[in-house]
């Protein structure tokens, strides 16, 4: 009988997700990651989803299906490859995805690591995406999940093949609505638990403050500038601030202006008018490549700047081992440093890489 590992937040999708690979006839356990201690983001215990309510739901719904359950305690990684790859980006004037980092580094490195050491084939989550092999090229390939209004596989795209083989994705074929249908039926406490969308280690939103008690520094003021170089005032400090914001400027402007650049070595933030934001392409490195080993020559794809942006048609060109150019047809919004950009062919992943400029 295959093994497999289950990640458990607590919430309705990984619940579902372990009903039906218990269904499929895995020998299955459920492992609910401990990331940090809310104290350590400053904020109270009962808020995200590392809070001892989500461990109980997800304990409660292994108790329910007879499979043993575990919680994992991968919070010194978490900090490494998580917390601290967000405060450096914003450091470096950038904005990070964090959620992309956790599913690179932690539940897809250090978890399927650890799943093998206890011998287990597979692991599973419950994301909206699937995976398929491709018997003519003879690549795993990453697909979109079928309900669009909650595919995940933007956040996936640094999967590798190996990764892949032994991932498996049970909710990429069902809607959300049938998802809490099945956990309802099968009388799970969590089928109607609402969805988190925050940032789990900072549910408040406020990141600037949590880098600043992440990091212990503090950020030194310094100026808005011009496109023409003329001075606007004083910004709060760079980690305040991210590529097309209005709000929270402190300034007056006859004309909406926007943050349209971030100068970490000079310690300025850039404003301009609104047409100012667009641009026509981007460089991405750090890149990972799913459907092809590499692009050898100028390919047709559509692309995503960050994981609520509509798709947009462009052509891609791989300008080095890890780099890749992309055009786009139309001038697009805000594309921002530290954000990842993920290329589709139809609902396939090509890959994918992180905005470097």
């Amino acid at each position: 009988m295959k093994k497999a590992v289950i990640a458990m937040s607590g919430g309705v999708d990984s619940s579902v997700a372990a009903l039906l690979i218990r269904e499929k006839g895995y020998d299955a356990i459920g492992v609910t990651l401990r990331l940090y201690e809310n104290e350590d983001a400053g904020i109270s215990r009962e808020k995200t989803c590392c809070s001892l309510d989500d461990v109980n739901d997800a304990r409660a719904v292994c108790a329910r299906l007879q499979i043993p359950f575990y919680v994992f305690n991968f919070k010194e990684s978490f900090r490494r490859e998580v917390m601290d790859r967000f405060t450096q980006a914003y450091e470096r004037g950038e904005t990070p995805n964090p959620c992309i980092d956790c599913n690179r580094y932690i539940k897809f490195e250090k978890l399927m690591s650890r799943a093998e050491e206890i011998g287990c084939d597979y692991v599973v989550t419950g994301h909206y995406a699937r995976v398929v092999w491709d018997e003519s090229t003879g690549r795993w390939l990453l697909k979109k999940g079928l309900d669009t209004s909650k595919d995940q596989s933007y956040v996936l795209y640094s999967l590798t093949q190996e990764q892949l083989s032994r991932l498996l994705l049970p909710l990429g074929e069902l809607t959300k609505e049938q998802v809490r249908e099945l956990a309802e039926e099968n009388g799970f406490l969590n089928a109607k638990k609402r969805d988190s969308q925050d940032i789990c280690f900072v549910p408040d939103g406020d990141y600037a403050a949590f880098i600043e008690r992440h990091t212990g520094k503090t950020f030194a003021p310094g100026s808005f500038v011009g496109t023409e170089g003329q001075i606007y005032g004083q910004h709060k400090g760079i980690i305040h601030y991210t590529v097309g914001q209005r709000k929270g400027l402190g300034l007056s402007f006859p004309q909406p202006m926007y943050v349209c650049e971030i100068d970490p070595a000079a310690n300025e933030v850039l404003l301009g008018k609104h047409e100012r934001l667009f641009s026509t392409e981007l460089t991405a490195r750090d890149i990972n490549l799913i459907s092809r080993p590499e692009i050898s020559e100028p390919m047709r794809i559509k692309a995503k700047v960050r994981y609520r942006h509509a798709e947009q048609p462009a052509t891609v060109v791989q300008t080095g081992e890890d780099q890749l150019k992309i055009v786009f047809d139309q001038p697009q919004r805000a594309i921002t440093k530290g954000q990842s950009v993920v290329l589709y062919d139809g609902d396939t992943v090509v890959g994918g890489g992180r905005i470097v400029g």
